[in-house]
């Protein structure tokens, strides 16, 4: 795997020893998310899917 550029949410304290969510970007558009306690756990996904996550989170969706 290539090297990817994590980044924390701008909503993360800006201490960099503080953990947070952080995402990537791979070449094929795909994201990545990991926790950055836990670096190695990482979570594949397409922005499509990423986006209807946050649409059904933000529309209160309980399923």
């Amino acid at each position: 795997m290539p090297d990817l550029e994590w980044q924390k949410s701008s909503y993360s304290s800006g201490d960099p020893n503080s953990n947070c969510l952080e995402v990537a970007s791979t070449p094929s558009g795909r994201l990545r998310f990991r926790e950055s306690e836990d670096p190695g756990t990482v979570l594949l996904t397409t922005p499509a899917r990423w986006a209807a996550l946050l649409r059904m989170v933000g529309a209160g969706a309980t399923h």
